[in-house]
């Protein structure tokens, strides 16, 4: 049953109950509770909604950033990561292989705030070597679903 609710609420956080009771085979209390358990172990970590915001009209700015550190002593990379981890601009963390340590996904109202933000405050903490800062331009696909249509218009088509 864990596999299959699991793989359902992945897909479409927004769906009742009843429905993953049903594609379960279980009952809606059955569900609820373990629904509850999945939190309380960490295994849901949240319930996501993906909004295109350029269709709002909100201004606002997306940036990877790659960042080189060096690793503390008998803790490796988790110290710095709590470090950078605890800043409201960093929407999600990674630790990488390759030519830099971690990779960020950064918000900000524009791209003067996120490059504020990196030359004022990432780049500051004690440890951070270099960071390398790419700005998002437009998306396409994002967690699995298209944010834009991505059809080509015919006109300019080449042949």
């Amino acid at each position: 049953m864990r596999q299959k609710l699991l793989s359902a609420i992945e897909n479409h956080a927004r769906i009742s109950a009843e429905d993953l009771a049903a594609i379960t085979c279980s009952t809606v209390p059955e569900i609820e509770k373990e629904l509850e358990k999945l939190e309380l172990e960490r295994i849901i970590c949240g319930y996501h909604t993906l909004i295109n915001w350029d269709k709002v009209g909100e201004e606002k700015a997306d940036a990877l950033i790659e960042v080189k550190v060096t690793p503390q002593k008998g803790v490796g990379f988790d110290q710095m990561a709590d470090k950078i981890c605890k800043y409201p601009e960093v929407t999600s963390m990674y630790l990488i292989s390759g030519s830099c340590d971690f990779v960020l996904f950064i918000e900000g109202k524009s791209m003067r705030e996120i490059a504020m933000f990196v030359s004022e405050e990432l780049s500051t903490i004690e440890g951070v070597l270099s960071t390398t800062t790419q700005f998002i331009l437009k998306k396409y696909k994002q967690d699995g679903f298209l944010v834009e249509n991505t059809a080509r218009d015919e006109r300019y088509a080449m042949s």
